[in-house]
């Protein structure tokens, strides 16, 4: 510095003018995100529901055919999981229960993604469910004597 002269202020790099439209370009960049995320996990949530339906009513199918053998049976199924809009992955039987795994496609936003698969066990139910709570022959509890309150 040389005497006699006055310093010159540094210049202010601190313009705010602009900030407010860089804000708002998040905000939507950040709204877009959120509503893509939010329409995957539904087309994702709406595909399990529908993977599950299938599963279920080709289980139900093909325990009804278990009697014609397995070829028979897991037709019915990958007819009743086709209809339902899934796919047949596998179908066996166990006895006389079948059990399907089934298998919808579903399209996103977002590249990460898979087939949404579900899995399902029908059968015919006990001939002689187990009896618990009230012997209805005697009256009897679990085979003791009912016992009186006291009042």
């Amino acid at each position: 510095m040389t005497a006699g002269r006055a310093a010159t202020p540094a210049p202010r790099l601190r313009d705010d003018a602009g900030v407010a439209s860089v804000w708002a370009a998040t905000a939507a960049a950040v709204l877009l995100l959120v509503g893509t995320v939010g329409i995957d996990l539904a087309a994702a949530g709406r595909a399990r529901h529908v993977a599950a339906a299938a599963a279920d009513l080709a289980a139900l199918g093909a325990a009804g055919r278990s009697v014609d053998g397995t070829a028979v049976a897991c037709g019915r199924a990958a007819d009743l999981a086709a209809r339902n809009g899934g796919e047949l992955v596998a179908c066996r039987l166990d006895g006389w229960d079948a059990v399907v795994e089934t298998q919808v496609s579903w399209s996103g936003l977002l590249p990460v993604r898979g087939p949404a698969r579900a899995r399902a066990r029908a059968g015919p139910a006990p001939a002689d469910p187990p009896q618990t709570g009230v012997d209805t022959v005697d009256g009897l509890v679990d085979g003791r004597e009912p016992v009186e309150e006291p009042s």
